[in-house]
């Protein structure tokens, strides 16, 4: 058994939950369905609400409210023996009459269950929960739960599983928590404590599961919201630290204003303030850049980076530009070569599929430093790459990378200046957190001569109509996409054949006579990019696929985009989808076609027709999905966050950043005795296979 005292040093494996009674293997493998393995794991395994069982009402104030059908807590006593009716269906109805503490009575029914004459004893005082009708027979619950009052309080809820209920697993956190140890270390030192009035942490996993009132749930969240915050700060400034700490190839000549002169058109203002900021820092002394830079869909990134290459080779740097697929990769090299190759700057490539010979004399030319900027996919990360004199890093859709990802990139290099680029825009109180090592530049304004997308919500009935849009665009030579309807997740078997299915339907219906193109889940990456270059050169009038199309791929002549089964996507996602198209000067057009009768769904698609602004765009859904759903399945590569929200709690976030900046400005590798908590916490949540040093 381990000593749970020294669970956040992180030295000593906590129990498995099948040693706890009640739990066993077999349930122990429900607990993994929901990512809980261990005693500590479940300590971390926060409620999901809070049923308060302590706030009971009257039968006459339940009468008044029993229109609206709120749930509602009656303290009574079972004045009568619980009676049985057998009901057509050979069903079994189980009733008695309950009577409040002012003698105001009501009746209590179950269906089907036997142990109800014995669970509800005459005489006895009960807390009922449940809904209160009022009908000829006067007032009634039907299937109400019911407990002792001595167990009224606030109840906890959590996310449950199939044979794994929330009381059940409410009984073993009790249990786990019954372990604690008095003196059990708490993570955050006494003085830190102290200075934000937070409690102990063994206080905090008491009331979090089993708050006395709703204050002390108050304070116990508030205390493990500033923990978790603050130990993601502690290895984000860490991972900033280590970078800024050190000396940096310093550039010494701006050369943004010939970049400028050599471009076929003008540069927006936050363009120009982004290259600016990217600069000054590259210019710094013994602080490299470490930088990211955001902005919606045809914001102008790739000029920016661009520009910021062009001064490092102009001073002496290569640069190395690393991209998630090799369309993109290929994408970036087109149009970096374009921009850069008249005045002398050497743009290269390397990609997977490029043959031995090709590698070879790639990596040749970037070890030489013949090479000054070097755009590839994953293939940069291999050992065989050398540099030089590598003095950037960039990582274009840097959610897809992870981390240590960024980091390998830039350890080829002698602490090269980083910048790392999204196409997703992402509320900066969000940004802050997910990429809160890095300084942010942000793109909030567009291009001259960027025509926004017309977006239109239609049903079902109007689908034909829509198609036969499609089918005018592409007889005038231009061409399109359909994302068609999705399936359930984890049916890759199925989706396949839907996806085929669909565009099958599509060739020989609406759109007859068409060179329809076919992108799913279960297609090899070289499949999918083979497809994606047919479709880019023309080969393809419309493109059908089950899955979100690359960001960031660049086919100005796709101008019309449907969107089948809409209400199944996010408002990222949907916008992410929408960017596809409007790449060019022609009006572009999303056409989002949905039944759904959902309030919410129907709200999210009007939406997405009446802006084109991804901020605006991307508040909204932090606001309706919430920061765990914001990503989609998680591709950012960073921890996830078990209690904080970032749409309530950033007020704590700015405190747990203050006290994260001062623990380190005391002690940055955080080798003091009183920080060896926070060591192990920070270790465990960004590399837990090995303790940071």
């Amino acid at each position: 058994m381990s000593d749970i005292k020294d669970l956040y040093l992180n030295e000593i494996e906590s129990k498995p939950l099948k040693y706890y009674k009640g739990v066993g293997e077999k349930r122990a493998q429900l607990f993994e369905k929901l990512g809980v393995d261990s005693s500590d794991a479940l300590l971390r395994y926060y409620p999901r609400e809070y049923e308060d069982w302590s706030d009971c009402i009257t039968v006459e104030q339940a009468k008044a409210n029993a229109e609206s059908g709120e749930v509602c807590c009656i303290r009574a006593t079972v004045s009568s023996q619980v009676r049985s009716v057998r009901l057509k269906g050979n069903r079994m109805l189980y009733s008695a009459r309950a009577v409040d503490d002012e003698g105001k009575g009501f009746r209590v029914t179950f269906f089907n269950n036997s142990y109800i004459p014995k669970m509800l004893v005459e005489g006895s005082q009960y807390i009922f929960r449940g809904k209160l009708f009022v009908g000829t027979n006067g007032a009634e619950m039907t299937s109400p739960m019911f407990d002792s009052p001595e167990n009224a309080g606030m109840i906890p809820i959590y996310r449950a599983t199939e044979g794994l209920p929330s009381r059940q697993i409410s009984k073993v956190v009790a249990q786990v928590l019954a372990e604690l140890p008095e003196d059990l270390s708490d993570p955050i030192p006494e003085a830190v404590r102290a200075k934000y009035k937070l409690c102990h942490i063994r206080y905090a996993l008491h009331q979090i599961h089993f708050p006395d009132d709703v204050e002390t749930l108050a304070t116990a969240r508030d205390r493990l919201v500033f923990e978790e915050l603050l130990i993601l700060q502690l290895g984000l400034l860490r991972l900033k630290g280590r970078r800024r700490g050190t000396a940096g190839m310093r550039i010494s000549r701006d050369c943004t204003d010939e970049f400028r002169s050599m471009l076929p058109f003008e540069l927006t203002g936050a363009q120009n303030r982004a290259i600016s900021e990217a600069i000054g820092d590259m210019s710094a002394d013994g602080q490299p850049m470490s930088r990211l830079l955001q902005g919606d869909v045809g914001s102008g990134k790739t000029a920016v980076a661009a520009a910021i290459c062009h001064t490092a080779a102009k001073n002496g740097l290569q640069s190395a530009l690393m991209a998630p697929t090799e369309i993109l990769a290929e994408q970036h090299f087109r149009s970096f070569a374009q921009l850069l190759e008249p005045c002398g700057i050497r743009v290269g490539l390397l990609t997977g599929s490029m043959t031995a010979a090709q590698k070879r004399k790639v990596r040749e030319l970037a070890a030489l430093g013949q090479t000054d900027v070097l755009i590839g996919t994953h293939a940069l990360l291999s050992d065989g790459v050398e540099f030089a004199s590598l003095g950037l890093v960039i990582t274009d859709e840097q959610h897809r990378f992870g981390v240590n990802q960024r980091g390998a990139l830039a350890a080829k290099g002698d602490n090269p200046h980083v910048l790392v680029m999204s196409a997703t825009p992402i509320p900066r109180t969000l940004a802050l957190i997910i990429y809160g090592d890095l300084d942010i530049s942000v793109l909030d304004e567009m291009p001259k001569g960027r025509v926004p997308i017309e977006t239109y919500f239609v049903d079902g009935g109007k689908r034909e109509r829509a198609y036969r849009f499609v089918r005018k665009h592409v007889d005038e030579g231009r061409q399109g996409y359909v994302i068609c309807p999705l399936v359930e997740e984890g049916e890759n078997s199925g989706e396949m054949k839907a996806a085929m299915e669909y565009a099958r339907n599509l060739s020989e219906g609406y759109l007859k006579g068409c060179r329809v193109g076919l992108l799913h889940g279960r297609m090899k990456g070289a499949e999918k990019d083979s497809v994606m270059q047919a479709f880019a050169s023309g080969e393809l009038d419309v493109l059908v696929s089950t899955t979100v199309v690359e960001v960031g791929v660049n086919v100005p002549n796709a101008v019309i985009m449907i969107i089948e089964n809409a209400e199944r996507f996010g408002l990222s996602q949907l916008h992410q989808l929408r960017g596809r198209v409007g790449r060019g000067s022609v009006q572009s057009y999303c056409i989002l076609i949905s039944d759904a009768k959902n309030d919410a769904a129907v709200s999210r698609l009007r939406l997405m027709s009446h802006t084109n602004d991804g901020f605006a765009i991307a508040n909204e859904d932090l606001k309706q999905r919430g920061p765990g759903d914001f990503f989609g399945s998680r591709q950012h590569g960073l921890p996830e966050m078990k209690i904080a929200d970032m749409m309530t709690d950033m007020q704590i976030f700015t405190l747990a950043q203050e006290a994260a900046k001062d623990i380190l400005a005391q002690d940055p590798d955080l080798q003091t005795r009183e920080n060896d908590g926070l060591r192990g916490e920070v270790s465990r949540l960004f590399d837990p296979e090995r303790a940071m040093n």
